[in-house]
């Protein structure tokens, strides 16, 4: 399975290396029981809520990043 930004959050926590990359970008996102709400939103809809606007400048290292994990 190919990672991106069009990934569901997910789907993204369920392999350990594309959580890593989330992680690196959005610290305590592992954790944090609210991404369970999420799961079913892509990363790319995530990052368009005003509480994910951190995220907004690192989206091209993160999709970069999650497209390069072998699947």
């Amino acid at each position: 399975m190919a990672f991106s930004l069009d990934s569901k959050v997910k789907d993204i926590l369920k392999n350990e290396a594309a959580a890593a990359v989330l992680e690196k970008y959005a610290p305590g996102s592992i954790s944090n029981p609210q991404m369970k709400l999420v799961g079913g939103l892509t990363l790319r809809k995530l990052a368009s809520f005003p509480q994910s606007a951190y995220l907004v400048p690192h989206l091209d290292a993160l999709d970069e990043e999650l497209k390069a994990i072998e699947g």
